[in-house]
Order: C-alpha cells, then sequence, then structure tokens
C-alpha cells in the first residue's frame, strides 16, 4: 500500500512540475521586435518610369492572448522607421507606422511554434522631397498577412518573422524581425 501511495505521489508531482511548462504556452503576452523594412513602389508618369526601393530599421510592440494551443489573436503597434531613395535623381524620403490586429494560427512542435497570421493594419504614411516641394500625407487600413517561428522556453519566447502589408498605392510594404514575447499566466 505505501508503495502503490509513493508511486502516486511521485506521478503527482511530475505532472504539476510539467504544468508550469505547458501553462505558460497559452495566455496573455508581451513583447517587442526589431528588423528591416522595405518600402517599394514604381510608377510611370508623363512617360517616365519611377521606381523607388528604400530599406529602414523597423520595430513593433506586441500584445497578444494565446487563446488555444494552435491560435492567437495578437496587436502590433509598428513603426517602419524612415527610408529615403533616389527619384528622377532626386532624394524622397517615406516614413510609415501603424496598428495591426492579426490572427495567428500556430503549429507546435516541441518547444518549437510555426505559425501564419492574417489579419489587418491601420497606417499612416509620410512622403516628402525637399528638392520638388512635395510633403504629403495617407492613411488607410488594409490586409496583413506573413510567416514565423518561436521558440519557447517557459514564458520566454524567441521569435523571427515576416510580414506583408497590402498598403494602398505602394507596391512592396515588407518586414523581417527577430523578437521576445513574455507570457503572463
Amino acid at each position: 500500500m505505501f508503495r502503490k501511495s509513493l508511486l502516486a505521489s511521485a506521478t503527482l508531482a511530475a505532472a504539476s512540475l510539467a504544468l508550469p511548462a505547458h501553462a505558460a504556452d497559452n495566455g496573455i503576452y508581451l513583447g517587442a521586435s526589431v528588423g528591416q523594412s522595405g518600402v517599394h513602389f514604381d510608377e510611370r508618369i508623363e512617360g517616365q518610369n519611377l521606381s523607388y526601393d528604400a530599406d529602414a530599421t523597423g520595430f513593433k510592440v506586441i500584445g497578444g492572448w494565446r487563446v488555444l494551443n494552435w491560435l492567437a489573436v495578437e496587436g502590433n503597434y509598428i513603426d517602419f522607421g524612415s527610408g529615403s531613395d533616389k527619384v528622377a535623381g532626386e532624394k524622397f524620403e517615406t516614413s510609415l507606422d501603424g496598428i495591426s490586429v492579426s490572427a495567428l494560427g500556430l503549429w507546435a512542435i516541441g518547444p518549437v511554434d510555426l505559425y501564419a497570421r492574417a489579419g489587418a493594419i491601420n497606417w499612416n504614411a509620410d512622403v516628402k522631397s525637399s528638392s520638388f516641394g512635395v510633403k504629403a500625407s495617407d492613411d488607410g487600413t488594409d490586409l496583413t498577412y506573413g510567416v514565423g517561428a518561436q521558440f519557447r522556453i517557459l514564458s520566454l519566447s524567441l521569435r523571427a518573422e515576416y510580414e506583408r502589408f497590402e498598403v494602398s498605392n505602394i507596391d512592396t510594404v515588407d518586414l523581417a524581425t527577430l523578437g521576445v514575447t513574455w507570457t503572463f499566466l
């Protein structure tokens, strides 16, 4: 009888030690990431092809809730940074930021999660050129999607991801980041 009680107690203790590691997977999480953003568009104006291609350092602040092992809802403030490029020999600068909300579908493989995201971004964009005297702003709400992977160590997750943003009148807006999140129980 004593042996069965000892075995039951040891099994219960081992299961209780495993619970905090598993419970840290789901819940509310906060984090941040930094990486490379890109803005690219081509325009044909008065018979002339104009191309703009700028990279910048971007970052995002992450807040989310992993509702189920395979589903999370995430909101981000994203600053794509300020990039510049020469168009028709003149310098143009862009800055872009926004707030996005996405659903993440996750596939857990041990401590690694692979995920895909789909959602929307409410963005603000500014473009200026001192030499042309151009200063314009635009905003809108458009589609965002991406893929990523994260490695979980208890409540800490290290992540890498790539996202695309279908911003109106811009051919490509993307962001590749490395980041960290912390899950609260």
